[in-house]
């Protein structure tokens, strides 16, 4: 018989729409992040790094790039014979086939494979989340308190603490009770979405719940638990946690690491984040090239100025370019004499010469102003923008635009550029 301590089950199906273009062909899991890595790279280095050798990814939305990046899962240690990595999309059964309608609808929808490995606990985690956590610390405390269910919890400012989901402890992290989202919260110890069931109440409360629509973790299996007397404790988690559910946060956390001290370090040695990464050449810094404060990725060519920035692989930047405050993904190819500040450019995109972008006062975005805000340009994958065009702030451009696309050469700020009409979000 096949047996593990505790497997866990990676929610990576979400799409993410608050990331805007971005997510428009891809699961939030598989955006990139950090120059390298890509959201879910995360958790699954998690995983490996806290001795979990059995994951499953269950996958729904925009599913095909996260599924070539994780493939067998041999950058994370996760091509087991027994165990490994296990992409989970929805399938179709005898009665007929379900999308996954809940957090905890997708993980009753894969009961079977959670009990070929008979565990005693079972890990739920997500899969768009910026983090470094040992889950079996987690485990130890889960263990040592005989609970039922443990949920991570992160301390957070009182007067933010009405976004959240809030646990009420007692005084041995014994949690008493939990509010969603209180207008005058009674404690501070917001849920991460991070759990440890023990698998009896873990089954029984999955099996007693499955018939309600949109199962959900925290609206439904949570409440149940408590209201059945289970062993609920809070487990404090004190490190850096960043939820990149939007772009301005998206933006942030990828500007946060490179800080001069950075709040959250990529380059810790006992901890390490691994990613699926290709066989790219050296970096390579032209002549008259300069670069401060950034991370540049493998097989980049820089000829121009880089400032305050996260460039990805295989990126060109040309002769008398100047990126400043931007993210540059995967494949970009950014031509010579433009001037980039504070733009998001997506994989492939290419920018031809004499691009000026973020420029000018700010004005709300014309068709998404929640989503493309703080002054944030976003240029979509494989976008074409043409030479000797001027570009405002809370843009977005998504397609092969033309120089016809850009009346007098310039798109004003708030404008939304869309040539793949109803893939925005």
């Amino acid at each position: 018989m096949i047996k593990k301590e505790m497997i866990a089950m990676l929610l990576a199906g979400g799409r993410g729409s608050r990331l805007g273009i971005l997510t428009a062909k891809m699961a939030k899991p598989a955006v990139s992040f950090g120059g390298k890595y890509r959201i879910i790279d995360f958790p699954l280095s998690n995983c490996i790094n806290s001795g979990i050798d059995t994951v499953g990814v269950l996958t729904q939305y925009m599913p095909l790039k996260l599924n070539k990046h994780i493939g067998i899962g041999i950058p994370w240690d996760l091509d087991k014979l027994v165990g490994g990595v296990t992409v989970l999309p929805p399938y179709e059964k005898v009665q007929g086939t379900e999308w996954y309608t809940g957090t905890a609808n997708a993980i009753y929808q894969n009961m079977g494979y959670m009990e070929n490995y008979h565990p005693d606990y079972v890990l739920i985690l997500s899969g768009d989340h910026i983090y470094k956590m040992d889950y079996e610390s987690m485990l130890d405390f889960h263990k040592e308190n005989h609970a039922d269910v443990t949920i991570a919890v992160m301390p957070v400012p009182m007067e933010e603490a009405k976004r959240f989901g809030i646990m009420i402890a007692d005084e041995n992290k014994q949690i008493t009770d939990f509010e969603e989202k209180p207008a005058h919260p009674r404690s501070n110890l917001a849920s991460m979405g991070i759990y440890i069931f023990s698998w009896n109440a873990f089954k029984e409360a999955m099996e007693t719940n499955k018939d309600i629509p949109g199962l959900d973790f925290g609206k439904h299996i949570i409440p149940y638990c408590k209201d059945q007397g289970r062993r609920l404790f809070a487990y404090e988690f004190n490190g850096y946690w960043k939820d990149v559910g939007t772009l301005t946060s998206y933006w942030e956390a990828n500007m946060q690491l490179i800080d001069i001290v950075p709040e959250f370090n990529l380059y810790e040695e006992y901890w390490k984040i691994y990613t699926n990464v290709e066989s790219l050449p050296p970096q390579y810094y032209g002549e008259n090239s300069q670069v401060e404060r950034s991370i540049v990725g493998e097989g980049t060519e820089i000829y121009g100025r880089v400032f305050n920035s996260v460039i990805g692989s295989d990126v060109v930047i040309g002769e008398g370019s100047e990126i400043r405050d931007s993210i540059i993904m995967n494949g970009v190819h950014i031509d010579g004499g433009c001037r980039l500040e504070k733009t998001i450019v997506a994989e492939n995109a290419h920018i031809q010469d004499n691009v000026v972008i973020g420029e000018g006062g700010e004005a709300d975005n014309e068709t998404d102003p929640s989503i493309y805000r703080e002054g944030l340009v976003v240029i979509a994958e494989n976008t074409l923008v043409p030479a000797n065009v001027r570009i405002g702030k809370n843009v977005m451009i998504n397609g092969q635009t033309t120089p016809e696309d850009y009346p007098d050469g310039v798109l004003a700020s708030g404008r939304t550029l869309n040539k793949e009409g109803g893939a925005e979000t």
